[in-house]
């Protein structure tokens, strides 16, 4: 009666088994990157959103400036 185990079908069970070790590595390190990308890139948007709303408002509050001018005349 033999074992029909994963190791003890010889080298080969042994090599997939680190195959999928080195493979799940892998995977959780990429995620990590991603992840870490991802907050990157939030960060980025999050300052290019206040600087396009600085902008706006500042341009908004110049022609508002520049219609009281206007009236006041």
């Amino acid at each position: 009666m033999g074992h029909t185990g994963l190791f003890f079908g010889g080298g080969v069970g042994v090599l997939f088994f680190l195959i999928w070790l080195i493979s799940i590595g892998l995977g959780v390190y990429f995620f990590v990157l991603l992840v870490k990308l991802a907050r990157r890139g939030i960060v980025a948007l999050d300052l290019y959103i206040y600087a396009k709303n600085r902008e706006i408002r500042t341009q908004y509050e110049s022609v508002q400036g520049r219609s009281d001018e206007i009236q006041g005349h």
